[in-house]
């Protein structure tokens, strides 16, 4: 499913305007990237959590060149659902 299918959907379903709805979903991902760009995790009951997982330092190979490489410490963002969630789409 896309955005705009999103938006759509929920236009639908709430009778609001797919602009409003457009600027609300916008508004959303902007806040989860801001919130968990700084650092902050994100809990949604009964869907999940958006948590800053840190990864840590490691050695890898470059294959072709027969070298290896160090690969700093970094923060990835990660989805979590929760046990509501799992259970339905199971």
């Amino acid at each position: 499913m896309t955005k705009a299918e999103i938006v759509s959907e929920i236009s639908r379903t709430t009778g609001l305007e797919k602009g409003a709805v457009l600027d609300i979903v916008e508004k959303f991902m902007e806040v989860v990237k801001d919130t968990m760009s700084g650092g902050e995790n994100i809990y949604l009951r009964g869907f999940g959590s958006f948590v800053v997982k840190t990864r840590k330092e490691k050695t890898a190979r470059n294959i072709s060149k027969n070298t290896a490489i160090k690969i700093p410490e970094h923060k990835i963002p990660s989805f979590k659902p929760s046990r509501v969630f799992l259970d339905e789409v199971k």
